[in-house]
């Protein structure tokens, strides 16, 4: 007899990368409240169904902070199992377009530098969008 093993949840997430014209990166903490409450955050939100990633990436930044966004290029998708879910991360640098960030379904928003980031406390799966910017930054630096 073999025991199956209990599947756990699997999210489909677009994220932002938000950039302004000072070249600083828009972050929001989570609310206290539930999984990974408290800790910062690239925007993002679920893929719903019939959505693109760069639909769902405008929308829920409409949503969450209320400021429209030029979604661009591909940074990095990342595949992250924590205990309680599965997240498949789908990140893309984005543009601030227009309007002023509000934290709508956050606690706080920040605009940050590049090195700032190291500043705040972010979900494990994170770690990676942090290290493939610098990686993108650095190439860019030396083209």
């Amino acid at each position: 007899m073999n025991k199956s093993i209990p599947s756990i949840p699997h999210k489909i997430i677009g994220v932002a990368v938000i950039w302004n014209d000072q070249k600083q990166i828009l972050i929001d903490r989570r609310l206290p409240t539930g999984a990974m409450g408290g800790l910062w955050e690239f925007p993002g939100g679920k893929i719903e169904v019939g959505e693109t990633i760069q639909e769902c990436i405008k929308r829920e930044i409409s949503e969450e902070l209320g400021i429209e966004i030029a979604v661009g290029e591909h940074l990095i998708t990342i595949d992250h199992t924590y205990t309680h879910l599965r997240v498949t991360l789908t990140v893309h640098h984005s543009q601030h377009l227009a309007g002023i960030p509000q934290a709508i379904e956050c606690d706080e928003i920040r605009w940050v530098s590049l090195d700032e980031l190291d500043n705040f406390t972010f979900p494990e799966a994170n770690g990676e969008i942090i290290t493939a910017l610098r990686k993108y930054h650095n190439q860019n630096l030396q083209s």
